[in-house]
């Protein structure tokens, strides 16, 4: 897609966006019938602090560059939702800028049911601070998740590099540390603002000269998926790989599923039935 394209795009996403809004709907006074539904031009405009040409031409599909804090404001005047504003950015050529938290969620229930339906395969799901939000029994069993580790215990980067449990489980530790820094150092950046990365970076600083080492690097690979070997202290040597799954239309929310290889699948199965 060209850029010629792409601005017919966002002219055309824009006015269809317009067109299902009503001016109660936005706070606006609405005097009698009007031609067409929705949202004036000049409306849309004062909502978003623009002038009505200049928006008229971003809706023509004419030559101009929106920047982020515009898109922002329009964002907020269509009322656009969390994919709406992600599909805004996109066609207008921008990445979008860094966010503060979301708000405190519930764990959807579908979450629960597909990761309890895996089980014996070990899974979990996390948010936008790798705290974990729910886990089925064998992610239980193999990583220790809910075993007490204070001041952070739900959070897979403190659980990481702070808990013996772990430290002894994974046969390569060392070696994984890296990745797993890289990974939150590209989750930190969406929420520059959040205060609450910086208390766990910062708590973290303090109790782990690992930590440390690799969050200097300020290294972004991603190379957490594939091959991971656990030594359980009763099934012995586990081996699994790993893989993420990202929840499109909610991308502050990773799934974590850890296919087993068949031996150790057969292992924990024996294990769960046993009781």
């Amino acid at each position: 897609m060209n850029d010629s394209e792409r601005r017919k795009l966002l002219g055309d996403f824009l006015r269809k966006r317009r067109s299902g809004l009503s001016p109660d709907e936005v706070g606006l006074p609405s005097y009698g019938q009007r031609r067409k539904p929705g949202l004036r031009r000049e409306e849309v405009a004062q909502l978003a602090h623009v002038g009505v040409s200049w928006y008229t031409w971003l809706e023509q599909g004419r030559d101009i560059n929106p920047s982020p804090q515009v898109l922002e404001s329009l964002s907020e005047a269509l009322k656009l939702t969390r994919d709406e504003r992600r599909h805004l950015f996109s066609l207008s050529g921008q990445a979008l800028p860094p966010q503060s938290a979301p708000a405190d969620r519930t764990v959807r229930p579908l979450y629960q049911q597909v990761i309890d339906e895996l089980s014996p395969t070990p899974a979990y799901v996390i948010g936008y601070r790798w705290d974990y939000l729910t886990w089925n029994k064998a992610a239980e069993e193999v990583f220790a998740i809910s075993h007490p580790n204070p001041p952070h215990d739900l959070n897979l980067l403190w659980h990481f590099f702070t808990s013996p449990i772990i430290k002894e489980r994974f046969r390569a530790w060392q070696q994984m540390a890296g990745g797993v820094v890289a990974e939150f150092h590209t989750a930190r950046a969406r929420y520059l603002k959040d205060p609450s990365f910086d208390q766990l970076i910062e708590d973290l600083k303090q109790v782990s000269p690992d930590f440390c080492l690799w969050w200097l690097e300020h290294d972004a690979r991603s190379v957490l998926d594939g091959y991971i070997e656990i030594e359980h202290p009763v099934l012995g040597r586990l081996e699994f790989e790993h893989m993420t799954l990202q929840v499109l239309s909610d991308p502050d929310v990773k799934m974590m599923i850890y296919p087993p290889f068949k031996d150790t699948r057969d292992k924990l199965a024996r294990y769960f039935a046993s009781g």
